[in-house]
């Protein structure tokens, strides 16, 4: 039951996710709301799995609060935008310590397509998205919320998968 619920606030990320990852697209911001939302989505879950073992949290909370001392000073040169920091640090809370790795390989895997698709823009198939793209190179803003909130949506869908199906083989 636990179990069901955790899960649960986990998918209620998911649409809150792609909402960031939208309007971090659109707007290049991403507000204290969501991410205090995402944060309060993320101890929820982590609480109600925590029940009799405090691991997951406490590495979850390590992992964030490295993200955030990491990922400061490049907020402090401009680089990265004060809620792509903030959104980091709160994404191992919310994915949990055992989903760190999967994260980790998926951030690498959507932030190399996404500065793929800055650098080289010409790439891309529509005209406007294109221009669009031109635009923000020529700004020097990439919004990084995007690639972090695909690969944190992806790892919790991977969760979810995982622990919906943990005995799913071919099929006969």
């Amino acid at each position: 039951m636990l179990l069901a619920a955790s899960l649960l606030l986990k998918g209620l990320a998911i649409p809150l996710l792609a909402r960031i990852a939208w309007l971090d697209f659109t707007t290049q911001k991403i507000s204290n709301q969501n991410v205090l939302l995402l944060l309060c989505l993320g101890l929820g879950s982590l609480q109600l799995l925590s029940v009799g073992s405090w691991w997951d949290m406490g590495l979850s909370a390590i992992a964030g609060l490295l993200l955030f001392v990491a990922l400061f000073p490049f907020w402090a040169l401009r680089k990265v935008g004060a809620g792509d920091v903030k959104l980091m640090a709160v994404v191992p809370l919310l994915i949990g310590g055992t989903g760190l790795v999967v994260f980790s390989v998926l951030l690498l895997v959507f932030a190399l397509a996404t500065a793929m698709v800055v650098k080289y823009p010409l790439m891309l198939p529509a005209g406007v998205f294109r221009l669009y793209v031109q635009h923000l190179d020529r700004k020097g803003v990439v919004p990084f919320g995007v690639p972090i909130s695909l690969a944190a949506i992806c790892t919790i869908g991977f969760m979810i998968y995982v622990t919906l199906m943990p005995h799913a083989g071919p099929a006969i």
